[in-house]
């Protein structure tokens, strides 16, 4: 069994702040930003720019250090943690997706796929593999090159790929950003999924109301700071929201 926070929840934020540079040309990207996320939830993570939400993302992934308050990710606190002990934290806990989908060009899309099982020195889990390149729509592509793939198929390998190790969280950051509307409601479609059916936690930064509207919970940054916290219903109540936060 997974480790599980005392209250439940598999990722703690606690009174989380992030300065850039010093006196008079200080920014603090964070002011003290208390949350946290409970397992087999989609998080959507929305603000206008300079808000602080992709910083609050790095964090919360141990991609960044904060300058002072806490994160408990999946039972450990992860803000004193050296690099070597982050980078092994990444690679045995989370999942990424990103707004570019960093597939290796020399790789077929099943190669890539299972490249964190590689190089982690793990061997796969074929009968999971199956699963996700069917679940991704991906059966008869799984030799192809990411050349040989649309963006919205190579997104898709992206997602599997972060799947593959059964994270603790998956963390994706814009990842309808590149992709026309078809494509981003497929990959939409498939983060939904992977909470539904595979009973994995996903925290997601987008700017996309639509985007958003796929997630359980939406929490909303302004400098700094968090302003909003609750489901998103429609995308057009989305819209609504972010407007008063310009």
């Amino acid at each position: 069994m997974p480790s599980v926070s005392l209250n439940g929840q598999v990722v703690v934020a606690t009174d989380l702040t992030r300065r850039y540079g010093e006196g008079d040309a200080a920014v603090d990207a964070l002011a003290g930003v208390s949350t946290g996320f409970e397992r087999d939830r989609f998080t959507a993570i929305m603000g206008p720019s300079g808000s602080g939400k992709s910083t609050l993302m790095h964090i919360l992934a141990g991609l960044d250090k904060p300058t002072g308050g806490s994160v408990e990710l999946d039972g450990v606190e992860i803000t004193k943690l050296d690099d070597g002990e982050l980078t092994k934290l990444r690679r045995d806990k989370l999942g990424f997706v990103f707004q570019f989908f960093n597939l290796l060009p020399v790789l077929t899309a099943e190669e890539n796929l299972v490249l964190p099982l590689s190089i982690a020195g793990r061997k796969p889990d074929q009968a999971w593999v199956d699963q996700l390149i069917d679940a991704v729509g991906l059966s008869d592509r799984r030799t192809h090159r990411p050349s040989e793939l649309s963006g919205g198929q190579q997104q898709r390998v992206a997602v599997a790929r972060a799947l593959v190790s059964k994270p603790a969280v998956l963390f994706a950051d814009e990842p309808t950003g590149n992709l026309d509307s078809k494509a981003s409601a497929d990959v939409m479609g498939l983060l939904r999924r992977a909470v539904d059916d595979f009973d994995q936690t996903v925290i997601m930064v987008t700017h996309d109301p639509v985007a958003a509207a796929h997630a359980d919970r939406l929490i909303t940054l302004r400098d700094g700071q968090l302003v909003h916290d609750e489901s998103p219903d429609s995308a057009a109540d989305v819209i609504e929201l972010m407007k008063q936060l310009d």
